[in-house]
């Protein structure tokens, strides 16, 4: 049984919420403050953390860094603070995905879905990813896309790679930029604009309607592919 965990202040919220993802099958505890989830998170271990940044004792942005500090438990963030600002700094801090309230409970499952899926055992990386028109094949660095190699560079191939092994998430400007171009072009997002549009190219993923990558604007992107 996948055990979540609600940390946010609102009654009326926590219990739509466990009424929701228990009708799914997920088993729900709560918490309705930070130190009470970060206690919690400790004796229960729970599979992922459902966390509002508005808590009454300290703020949610400060409860994911020291939870970053003991745990990798999958974090969605649910907040009703929409500036990009609040969401890279959530994501750069740690949390998977962040959602806005008001908020859907279909998109808010599916979000959680996804997230869950990519907590595969870490001894158990997969030797590539494919939905049987676009394949990865990691040890060989290649790229197919319905049987046809695709002539992709070294930067493309890291860059897509990426996104996939983290599909499901939110990967930031500046973790991209800062991984594969270094802390001083962290304002260079030009770069992955670049990359990003010429990986969609060779892929044949339409950015109007992605079946692949998706841009979150102004944030970074997601791998959306099954």
């Amino acid at each position: 049984m996948t055990r979540i965990l609600i940390i946010d202040d609102e009654p009326q919220i926590r219990r739509f919420l466990t009424i929701s993802l228990e009708s799914q099958g997920y088993v729900i505890s709560e918490a309705d403050s930070g130190l009470a989830g970060l206690a919690q998170i400790r004796a229960l271990a729970p599979d992922l953390i459902i966390l509002d940044l508005g808590l009454p004792d300290m703020d949610g942005q400060q409860v994911l860094k020291e939870l970053r500090g003991f745990t990798d438990t999958p974090v969605i963030v649910l907040s009703v603070r929409n500036s990009e600002r609040e969401k890279v700094q959530a994501l750069d801090s740690g949390c998977n995905d962040y959602v806005e309230k008001p908020f859907g409970v279909k998109e808010l499952l599916a979000r959680i879905r996804a997230v869950l899926r990519t907590q595969a055992p870490k001894d158990a990386a997969p030797p590539g990813w494919s939905d049987g028109h676009l394949s990865l094949d990691y040890a060989q660095h290649t790229v197919t896309l319905n049987d046809e190699r695709l002539r992709l560079s070294p930067r493309e191939y890291d860059l897509l790679q990426e996104l996939v092994q983290h599909r499901g998430q939110i990967l930031t400007q500046h973790y991209l930029l800062k991984k594969y171009w270094g802390s001083e072009h962290l304002d260079d997002s030009h770069y992955l604009r670049i990359f990003i549009r010429q990986i969609r190219n060779k892929i044949g993923d339409d950015p109007t309607r992605p079946r692949y990558i998706e841009t979150e604007p102004g944030v970074g992107y997601r791998f959306i592919g099954e």
